[in-house]
């Protein structure tokens, strides 16, 4: 018999259209607020760059922010792309964070820039090799923040031994994860083509470790909720815009929804989008439900990271009251 499913929360701190970026962050502080106390497990922040429709470029900042803001859920990365940072500065940052706020902090790990090689050039000048080198820097960070004796101390942050996570959107760093014997989070919300291979790969490759003794697989998924799913289609047109603007290399920020995408993009676009996103919790709490429990005959995840691109933030809020329900029923049957 499985586990309980739990679930989570990843943001991108969209920029909504007629907002700015105190607002967008405003937004994203609320939706924390809204989920503290919760059954939400956690609440992550991605890092990207060079884009002004997503604010979430320093990603420690914002977690601070948040937990500030927050009580009880924990509050990480989604992730800290690592070939952008010194992993000593990783340490000490997350370890001063928990002399501050205590144990509620995660740190998920991504092996990519997060943007374009020139941006990534930008970031991190003298250092082109961190895509190569990601896992011996996740051992790096790994040793900093135990009690191991290293020649440099991670200070604050030694003996910390706050939980790492590898994140992925491909089968590379499920080797890596397995290896390290770290919980696994698969970016299904925008590639999910590999999720089942890279799956397999990280359990049947997975070593046990002192932070987890078997796989911990985490999905991160499109989930829009709403009384209807006519309602539920209409909110994700928000996202479709969303995406159009990333295809065709636009800075468009988070749109209202439309009634009708169809004057919005020619059939190849429209094709290449929702081939592109196949998988989504998208629909009525009972529709949602079933493809919950679809998924879950396929995958077999742990954990579901519910990204939510909805322009209005109550709506937002609604759909993940509706989707923490889902959650619980899934977990009652």
């Amino acid at each position: 018999m499985m586990e309980k499913l739990s679930t989570s929360v990843l943001n991108l701190v969209p920029v909504r259209e007629g907002k700015d970026v105190s607002q967008a962050i405003e937004d994203m502080v609320e939706l924390a607020k809204h989920v503290d106390g919760s059954s939400y497990e956690r609440y992550w922040v991605a890092e990207h760059h060079n884009t002004t429709t997503i604010a979430s470029s320093a990603t420690r900042q914002l977690i601070h922010h948040i937990l500030n803001s927050t009580n009880d859920i924990r509050v990480g990365s989604g992730g800290v792309m690592l070939p952008n940072h010194s992993p000593l500065v990783v340490s000490e940052e997350f370890g001063t964070l928990n002399a501050i706020f205590g144990d509620r902090l995660d740190i998920g790990l991504g092996r990519a820039p997060g943007t374009d090689m020139r941006t990534a050039s930008a970031i991190r000048r003298n250092n082109h090799e961190g895509v190569y080198s990601f896992g011996s820097e996740v051992g790096e960070i790994k040793k900093y923040l135990s009690v191991e004796e290293t020649q440099v101390v991670a200070f604050p942050g030694t003996g910390t031994n706050i939980p790492l996570y590898i994140l992925g959107s491909s089968t590379d760093s499920a080797h890596v994860a397995a290896r390290l014997g770290l919980p696994y989070a698969f970016a299904a919300h925008f590639a999910p083509q590999q999720m089942g291979e890279a799956f397999k790969i990280y359990e049947r490759e997975f070593e046990p470790s002192d932070q987890l003794s078997e796989p911990y697989k985490i999905a991160c998924l499109n989930v829009i909720c709403a009384d209807t799913d006519e309602a539920a289609n209409y909110l994700n047109t928000t996202m479709s815009q969303f995406v159009l603007n990333i295809m065709r290399g636009g800075r468009q920020k988070l749109q209202p929804p439309v009634d009708d995408m169809e004057e919005l993009w020619s059939p190849q676009e429209k094709q290449a989008v929702e081939s592109r996103f196949p998988v989504a919790m998208l629909g009525s709490e009972e529709t949602v439900l079933e493809k919950l429990r679809l998924f879950q005959n396929q995958y077999h995840v742990d954990e579901v990271m519910a990204v939510s691109y909805i322009y209005d933030t109550h709506a937002q809020h609604a759909s993940y009251d509706m989707w923490e329900r889902v959650v619980k029923r899934y977990n009652d049957n």
